[in-house]
């Protein structure tokens, strides 16, 4: 039977190099104590952020320390947990560096409300009396426009403090999931025994040729989350709950819009993505129609959802090839962006490979002051290879962002998380296209990207909306069952794919599986970043050097704007439904193009 090797046994080549964040244990230790000796300073300036502008900077710029090194020591902690979950050293420093978070939030909770008390024609003047606070400017305006969402400063310790307990369903399900799941094993195309992993789950099994293989592994897989199902329904439903205490405590009118107001995206954008797409469903279920067929089906299942469509292409890339591959799709970008992801590439930014208690899927992470790290669980497929790139799109942002906007703005949001992502997708599809007149593997390059428009666009859509419905559901003060959760995902499924495919029960215990759903409304942002970079794809294929200008400013911008504005800079305006249409738009063209091939 195969398993996974143990975290010892994986060459050191393989894996992320860590040490570049601390070269060992005791570094992060002496960090961690220097963290916690700031805890102090942070509280000395309390009740005087409006005495002066150098009271005003001095509070600033001591938090932001304080977060610089807290950034450094949770990414550290986190990713070591993430590589083997097992190890009871790591869990114990990602608990510390938890509480140690909680407690500077705490220590800091005070500044907000503080400012905000602060009349804005007296901050305005601090702003002008010292020009270092001009750097500050931007993250000034973002607090006086979440005024109404903003408590006393002793309701803000109070909410510092709860956040720990808050983020205890995410923890809870994580090591739930990556420690103590067990899924059995199942028999592969080749007769041999091999344990079922998240990791493997798509690429192994649901994209074999082996229909019968399919459906036991589809079978084995939910039918494990049906036999939790009542433990995956408490921890989704004290998740809804910590949104909504949040959410209420807060003023805002539904968690939907508790999180994205933060972030000044309307929640019209969140509406007129699911509508948007359900208005074009037609497409999705023509693409489903046109798949059974290929199949030679007379019923199309949800495990033949995954399988290329292509059958007389296997296409397999190792790890190196895959990387050259990227690269030279991003010959577009210029010579700077791909020299950055060859050297990632070359100087250990990536864990690749799968191991016993390493955390499944994959991420780009980091913080400012290191270097961009990428979890992978790599398969030797077009769709590791894709998912490299897509971690590496994040990866970039990170870097351009890290080495050009000071700490305040060293973030991105999660609006614009993902179109760095799904744009180095769009330029390795277009590359293959392009380097390639064999038919068969054109079609299956073609049938790669209505793939990853149905899973990026019409799936996360899907997803988007049982967040919204369930989080409805429970602000009506209806309870989450396993039953009523079941029974929302199952419709959504009955309507996105219903029309063409027998809609299997057991996706109704799909929702358990998705880690997404821990943090919640991100998903949605999957959608609207695909949407995003597809435009920007084809302006930067189309115009050249402006349009890579244009997007490198973007890439660099971090969080000084407003994502909205940073993408409308850029060249796409998300605050309209045209971006999604067009690439509902983009998705008919590559399934007529499928078509004309056939």
């Amino acid at each position: 039977m195969q398993t996974r090797p143990k975290r010892s046994e994986v060459n050191i080549e393989d894996t992320w190099e860590l040490e570049t964040i601390y070269p060992t244990n005791e570094t992060w230790e002496a960090d961690f104590a220097k963290g916690s000796a700031m805890q102090p300073g942070l509280l000395e300036l309390q009740g005087h952020l409006g005495d002066s502008a150098q009271r005003l900077l001095e509070a600033l710029t001591r938090r932001d320390a304080a977060g610089d090194i807290l950034g450094r020591l949770f990414v550290y902690a986190y990713m070591r947990l993430h590589q083997d979950s097992t190890d009871n050293t790591y869990q114990a420093m990602a608990d510390r560096v938890t509480t140690l978070a909680n407690d500077i939030n705490t220590a800091t909770a005070y500044q907000t409300p503080e400012i905000l008390a602060i009349p804005q024609e007296r901050l305005d003047a601090l702003l002008t009396e010292e020009p270092r606070l001009q750097v500050y400017r931007h993250s000034l305006d973002e607090i006086t426009r979440e005024r109404p969402h903003i408590l006393t400063a002793e309701m803000e310790a109070l909410m510092a403090q709860a956040a720990e307990l808050g983020n205890a369903p995410e923890r809870i399900y994580e090591m739930f999931s990556t420690a103590d799941l067990k899924l059995p094993s199942v028999r592969d195309a080749d007769g041999n025994e091999v344990q079922l992993t998240q990791g493997n789950f798509v690429s192994h099994f649901l994209e074999g040729r082996d229909r019968d293989v399919r459906r036991t592994a589809f079978e084995a897989m939910f039918g494990t989350y049906e036999s939790y199902r009542n433990t995956m329904a408490a921890m989704l439903g004290a998740q809804v709950k910590r949104n909504m205490f949040f959410a209420r405590a807060r003023h805002y009118d539904s968690s939907l819009h508790a999180a994205l107001e933060p972030h000044n995206i309307p929640v019209s954008v969140y509406d007129n993505l699911i509508s948007t797409v359900n208005n074009n469903l037609p497409i999705l279920h023509r693409y489903l129609t046109l798949r059974k067929k290929l199949l030679g089906l007379d019923d199309l299942h949800m495990y033949d959802l995954y399988v290329p469509m292509v059958p007389e292409v296997e296409y397999k890339v190792s790890f190196a090839e895959a990387q050259q591959q990227i690269a030279q799709a991003l010959a577009p970008m210029g010579e700077e962006y791909v020299s950055v992801v060859r050297r990632g590439f070359s100087s250990r930014w990536i864990d690749v490979y799968e191991n016993e208690g390493k955390r499944s899927g994959a991420y780009s992470w980091g913080s400012h002051g290191t270097n961009p790290f990428v979890l992978l669980n790599f398969h030797d497929t077009m769709d590791g290879m894709f998912t490299l790139a897509h971690e590496m799109g994040h990866s970039m942002h990170s870097y351009f962002t890290w080495q050009t906007q000071p700490y305040p703005y060293s973030s991105y949001t999660l609006f614009v998380a993902e179109v760095a992502s799904t744009l180095n997708e769009a330029l390795l599809t277009h590359s293959l296209l392009q380097t390639t007149t064999d038919r068969s593997l054109r079609m299956y390059v073609i049938n790669h990207a209505l793939e990853t428009f149905r899973t990026t666009l019409h799936r996360q859509t899907l997803f988007a909306e049982f967040e919204r419905d369930m989080h409805a559901q429970a602000e009506a003060g209806e309870a989450l069952t396993p039953e009523s959760l079941g029974a929302i995902f199952k419709r959504l499924n009955d309507t996105y794919y219903g029309p063409v495919v027998q809609v299997d029960d057991l996706i109704a215990n799909e929702w358990a599986r998705i880690p997404h759903f821990y943090s919640s409304f991100y998903v949605y942002q999957y959608a609207t970043g695909i949407s995003a970079s597809s435009a920007l794809a084809s302006q930067i294929l189309a115009e050249g050097q402006p349009a890579v200008d244009r997007y490198l400013r973007f890439l660099q911008a971090g969080s000084s704007d407003y994502s909205i504005n940073l993408l409308r800079d850029a060249g796409v305006d998300l605050s309209t439904p045209a971006p999604v249409q067009e690439a509902l738009n983009s998705f008919g063209r590559y399934l007529d193009d499928l078509e004309a091939l056939l």
